[in-house]
């Protein structure tokens, strides 16, 4: 298994690899933010369109494609390998091609189903802003680069998961009336609906991880399922962008059942919008390469160190952690695993799995 400490040549100045990235991720958000213009109904979310500026976000990618061509023929000019400037400027210039920062927006007939486009730039945007940051200012490996192995496969997961958000919202609310409809009652509801906003998240957080943490524990302990959750496990380097990798069945059946105590317990909107908030960031958080010290608040909440150990292939730490929010229910239940002061040394599986998404996506069924 790969050391967590393991790092590959990073960025250096006058290289032109810098650039080259800076101009392809500029390029392929910019790309995707004009196709949100176009088909607005089919890509934006409901909530997000209720709070765009078009104007902001217009003159946003006006400096996305100048910045993007900018570094696109610097890249040129310092870099023998001319493809990564050749791929931004050919994305930049599909967004132009389709309208540009004078792009029109097109009607927006509602749709049942979105693919949250919006959503995934904008995530993409704050997470790397955010996390790689962050990162870089308090790694608990500090040689580890930012394009550390495997970060193309993990990125792509990124994409698809994000993606596959308005699949389980979809059905959550179709599945969970029929199959959990008996279990509703309005008096629960209504007396969660009227606690305050602060309680009703802490209830949300400690319900939802109960059931993240045995849906958690199925998947590890039945062999047939850990076919599929093994695609997490398999990241050998933990950052902020590892947590994005899960099988696509993983992903719909995991984030399913987690959102069936929410519906039970009919939470008021802010505390619900403030719940997936925080478990979102969170998510994020725990796979992170970020070594802060959280004192006491790590055993009152799951942090990266705590989660860190979960992904660990050492033999102590395995099938240990499965709670996502908070450590309660692993000490409750027998499996938490926090040496006071110490970090994992090896990630991944303990036996090898394909390296490919396809290779991943098939890898259940053989």
């Amino acid at each position: 298994m790969q050391e967590s400490s393991a790092s590959e040549p990073g960025f250096r100045i006058g290289q032109g690899r810098i650039s080259g990235f800076v101009c392809v991720s500029l390029g392929l958000l910019s790309l995707g933010t004009v196709l949100c213009f176009l088909f607005p109904s089919w890509l934006t979310t409901p909530e997000l369109r209720q709070v765009y500026d078009p104007e902001r976000i217009r003159l946003l990618l006006r400096a996305g494609i100048c910045v993007s061509l900018a570094f696109g023929a610097l890249t040129f000019v310092l870099n023998r390998k001319k493809k990564l400037g050749a791929v931004g400027i050919l994305l930049t210039a599909a967004a132009l091609a389709l309208g540009g920062w004078n792009v029109h927006g097109a009607p927006v007939p509602r749709h049942e189903l979105s693919l949250g486009l919006d959503w995934l730039v904008l995530d993409f945007l704050l997470s790397v802003a955010l996390f790689t940051f962050v990162e870089k200012v308090v790694p608990q490996y500090e040689r580890q680069a930012i394009l550390r192995p495997d970060w193309k496969l993990d990125l792509v997961y990124f994409g698809l998961n994000h993606l596959l958000i308005s699949v389980v919202l979809l059905v959550v609310n179709g599945f969970a009336p029929l199959a959990f409809g008996w279990a509703t009652n309005a008096r629960v509801q209504a007396a969660m609906s009227s606690l305050p906003v602060p309680v009703q998240v802490a209830v949300l957080v400690l319900a939802a991880d109960f059931a993240q943490y045995w849906t958690h524990r199925t998947f590890h302990e039945l062999p047939w399922l850990w076919k599929f959750h093994a695609v997490h496990h398999s990241a050998e380097t933990m950052d902020w962008l590892a947590g994005s990798r899960m099988h696509l069945c993983d992903v719909l059946v995991t984030r399913s059942l987690v959102m069936v105590p929410l519906y039970l317990l009919g939470p008021a909107k802010p505390a619900l919008d403030a719940y997936v908030l925080f478990a979102a960031i969170q998510a994020v958080l725990l796979h992170a390469n970020v070594g802060v010290p959280f004192g006491p608040l790590k055993y009152l909440l799951s942090t990266p160190q705590y989660h860190h150990w979960h992904h660990s292939s050492e033999a102590a730490a395995i099938d240990t952690n499965y709670a996502a929010h908070v450590p309660l229910w692993d000490k409750l239940f027998g499996t938490y695993h926090m040496p006071a002061h110490e970090w994992p040394h090896r990630y991944g599986t303990t036996k090898p799995i394909p390296r490919t998404f396809l290779g991943q996506l098939l890898f259940p069924f053989r």
